[in-house]
């Protein structure tokens, strides 16, 4: 099944008219004819710069200052100047395996911030979480360094350690994590389950090359159950592979429906993506789960299957990462990754979420009883746009669920006690793990619903305090009581029963989840799904019936 499209060239040309006038990648290149007065003013202020300034001038560093210059001041974190090792790091990240420590992370006012730690990867066991601001690895700052920088000192050999200091809201000075590299290989479906007879889960982490055959073979496997209806949980997906975001959604679109759509300024920067096939599940009752960690090709499917009315979308607004990055080779083996186009839905909304929004929604973020991300619900005006079906959608970037269901966020007393746990966070985190370990491998025969009560607890904090070696008071641990036991169930399932046996285990605290069910239960239909969750009285309906 391959997705339609139209041509999509880069606009080189375009940026080689701009690149190619002598002033920033060719030392001495007069510039072409037809040049603006403005590269001729720069040209001028570069020559009187090298050969009158006070100081000597390094000609190298004149040029990358002025390039950092020009791209800062498009104040958008996805473009950037890679010289050779950096280029060639991104061609390993993008096409084949590596050593690193699975964390999504953009630029954000000099600081290199992380957006999401991928699920089962080294930088979600160590402790490292959204918002935090990378400013060491390995004793070097990394500062006004740049995301692809730090990318470079991430990477390296599996089994490697490699040592990094973050920055947290609400924690004073750094914390200190040490992260084992391991190859980032993650499966895009990690299991399917039937929570009750007629209605199936599949979680999709992340969007690659075999997540469509994944889908198809979870959704396969829960077809012996009479399957009628099926949650598809994006939350925390950051995206990945387009082509496997479109073809995901190709799966429950008929053949010639617009999945999504780039618009540039360029010649050749626009271009259209459509389902290429009829729907594969036409009387499947769809439910898509969103939240603020769902990215880019998560976007795009949410989006595309909201439009056409074929699915009710459940949870949080989105990221809002709308924009299409083209990479240009240079000369010197140097790269420029630069944004040329932004994504749109079939309803004409776009993707792309303001940047204040975006930071705001790390800046808010407080925890809840699962350590999820939260934040303050948005109030802002916001265009309104119209389903293939004429239900009311919600536009300015991102995808803004039908139904939004509010979590169970921590009392401010907790809060402020979870967040002088933070401070700690690094050691905390390697504690859950190591003590978890230790809890598994003690008990053979433990039980999927082994308690976590006060002698746990009591034990725990033993632990923390005398082998881990932290500060902890008992008023602060205490305080915590109903964070740290689902921490600890989290992680103990995890050790004990793995992915499938962490999600059985930790059911009763997602009421997302919960509203899904029920929606489905009531629903007669696909067509009567979507209705049925405009009519919802519990949570907090966003668009309606048209």
């Amino acid at each position: 099944m391959k997705p339609r499209r139209s041509t999509f060239l880069p606009g080189i040309v375009l940026v080689l008219s701009v690149l190619a006038s002598g002033w920033f990648l060719q030392r001495g290149v007069a510039a072409e004819a037809g040049a603006t007065a403005e590269s001729q003013v720069f040209d001028q202020v570069v020559s009187l710069v090298r050969s009158t300034f006070v100081d000597p001038v390094n000609d190298d560093d004149l040029y990358e200052s002025a390039i950092k210059g020009i791209l800062e001041d498009l104040n958008d974190p996805n473009t950037a100047f890679m010289h050779a090792p950096e280029a060639d790091n991104l061609s390993i990240r993008t096409e084949g395996e590596y050593g690193g420590v699975g964390l999504e992370i953009v630029d954000r006012n000099g600081y290199v911030t992380v957006v999401t730690a991928m699920p089962g990867t080294p930088g979600t066991r160590a402790g490292i979480r959204a918002g935090d601001r990378i400013v060491e690895v390995d004793g070097e700052s990394i500062v006004d360094r740049g995301s692809e920088y730090a990318v470079s000192l991430l990477r390296g050999a599996p089994g490697t350690a490699v040592n990094v200091a973050v920055e947290r809201n609400g924690v004073d000075g750094t914390i200190p994590f040490e992260i084992s590299r391991a190859i980032i290989v993650v499966h895009s479906v990690p299991f399917a389950i039937a929570l009750k007879p007629g209605v199936g889960y599949v979680p999709l982490h992340l969007f690659s090359e075999t997540s469509p055959a994944e889908v198809r073979e979870a959704l396969a496997s829960l077809g012996g159950s009479g399957l009628e209806g099926v949650i598809l949980d994006l939350r925390g997906n950051p995206g990945g592979v387009l082509e496997g975001g479109i073809e995901v959604a190709d799966l429950f679109l008929e053949a010639g429906d617009l999945v999504v759509e780039t618009r540039g300024r360029a010649p050749g920067q626009s271009a259209s993506y459509s389902a290429s096939d009829p729907d594969s599940y036409p009387d499947l009752e769809l439910v898509v789960l969103v939240d603020e960690r769902s990215a880019s090709a998560s976007e795009i499917v949410a989006g595309a299957l909201q439009d056409h009315d074929r699915a009710l979308v459940l949870g949080a607004r989105t990221w809002g990462k709308g924009s299409v990055q083209s990479i240009f080779r240079l000369s010197g083996g140097n790269v420029l990754k630069l944004t040329t186009a932004r994504w749109f839905t079939a309803s004409g909304r776009s993707i792309q979420k303001p940047r204040d929004e975006q930071l705001s929604t790390l800046d808010d973020g407080i925890p809840t009883v699962s350590g999820a991300l939260t934040t303050v619900p948005d109030d802002t005006e916001r265009p309104v746009y119209t389903s293939m079906g004429g239900r009311t959608l919600i536009g300015g970037g991102g995808i803004t669920p039908d139904v939004v269901v509010p979590l169970d966020t921590l009392t401010t007393d907790e809060q402020v006690a979870v967040r002088k746990l933070f401070r700690e966070a690094g050691a905390l985190s390697a504690a859950l793990f190591d003590f978890a370990v230790e809890y598994v491998s003690l008990r053979p025969d433990l039980s999927p619903d082994f308690d976590v009560g006060s002698e746990m607890l009591d034990r725990f904090y033993g632990y923390l305090t005398g082998e881990a070696g932290l500060t902890v008071d008992r008023a602060t641990f205490d305080a915590v009581r109903r964070y740290l036991v689902y921490q600890l169930e989290a992680e103990i399932a995890l050790r004990a029963f793995g992915d499938e046996g962490q999600f059985h285990r930790l059911r009763s605290y997602d009421p997302v989840l919960t509203k899904a069910v029920e929606v489905l239960e009531r629903a007669d239909g696909p067509a009567d799904l979507v209705r049925a969750g405009a009519l919802e009285p519990e949570a907090v309906q966003v668009g309606g019936g048209g």
